[in-house]
């Protein structure tokens, strides 16, 4: 194949924040990267189109001024452009279909706190046949490496390390695909591979989640000795083969009880990449992204990565 990656530019800083990170992922896979734009022909032009545009006139200004920046910023990156008259969804999953992975932008924070998903991202996530990564709006080279001495910016430094990976594990539904993304990732970042595994306590009582504790006259069980010895165990079972194929990843690992998406959540706060699955249900109108993989693409600044499987 002669592209693996593909992003979605929309002329949005989101957008082009999308297209730099997928360039440098392309540039680490040794592989092209395909830059899409899709427009559609409406009765009276979009609000965003320039009066003396036509939309397709402003849509191929999208589709280039992305491209040039992509150019100018990694000048040896074999790079095409496609620009589709189609609706834009469609378009993505289409693209995303003959690709390894499929990037898209996401914008900042919204006004309750949480990052704002654009309804074209959610509904391409959750469908996508391939690996989704979303990279936040103002998100740059320097965000992927961990902060450098001396004020000197990442890029300047090559050595700089880069921020670990994330990844959430059900040990419950482990799949391959996850599994070998997170760790190829951890790989050619030359980083270390978090692990987060979350199990919930079998009848725990219920109580409002308003209130900060649970009721005095019930005890909170926490869980015994072996209950997180079965837990972590289960965790290394399912690790052990991947740190064989992958003995030169560093791999930490994160057993507790509670809720997945807060655990993640937490652990993704200095992540460069986090890496969550979403089971297919190979249902058009039943598809969606799951709590987890939502949770992280609303509250986690760092790029997400979400990989379907089975």
């Amino acid at each position: 194949m002669l592209h693996d990656i593909a992003v979605g530019v929309d002329g949005s800083p989101a957008g082009l924040a999308a297209a730099h990170w997928a360039a440098r992922e392309a540039a680490r896979r040794g592989t092209g990267l395909r830059i899409v734009h899709a427009w559609h022909r409406h009765p009276r032009p979009a609000p965003d189109v320039p009066l003396d545009r036509t939309e397709h006139q402003w849509a191929e200004q999208v589709l280039r001024e992305a491209a040039e920046a992509v150019r100018a910023a990694h000048p040896d990156l074999r790079i095409t452009e496609r620009l589709v008259c189609d609706a834009a969804v469609a378009t993505l999953i289409a693209t995303a279909a003959e690709t390894d992975l499929l990037v898209l932008g996401s914008l900042g924070l919204g006004v309750v706190g949480g990052f704002v998903t654009g309804s074209v991202s959610q509904r391409v996530v959750a469908r996508s046949p391939k690996p989704v990564v979303l990279v936040r709006a103002g998100r740059g080279e320097a965000g992927d490496h961990l902060p450098a001495v001396d004020g000197i910016a990442p890029e300047e430094i090559p050595e700089t390390p880069f921020r670990p990976v994330v990844l959430g594990l059900d040990v419950g539904h482990p799949c391959d695909e996850l599994l070998e993304f997170a760790f190829d990732a951890a790989h050619r970042r030359g980083t270390g591979l978090r692990v987060v595994h979350a199990f919930r306590v079998p009848n725990r009582p219920a109580f409002d989640p308003a209130e900060t504790a649970a009721p005095a006259a019930v005890a909170d069980p926490a869980p015994g000795p072996e209950a997180l010895a079965a837990e972590e165990s289960a965790v290394a079972a399912v690790l052990r083969p991947w740190r064989e194929k992958y003995p030169t990843v560093r791999v930490t690992g994160s057993v507790r009880e509670g809720r997945a998406a807060v655990a993640l959540v937490h652990a993704a706060k200095d992540a460069g990449l986090l890496v969550v699955g979403r089971r297919a249900s190979g249902h058009r109108l039943g598809a969606h992204t799951g709590p987890v993989a939502h949770a992280a693409l609303h509250h986690v600044g760092c790029p997400v990565a979400v990989v379907p499987h089975d």
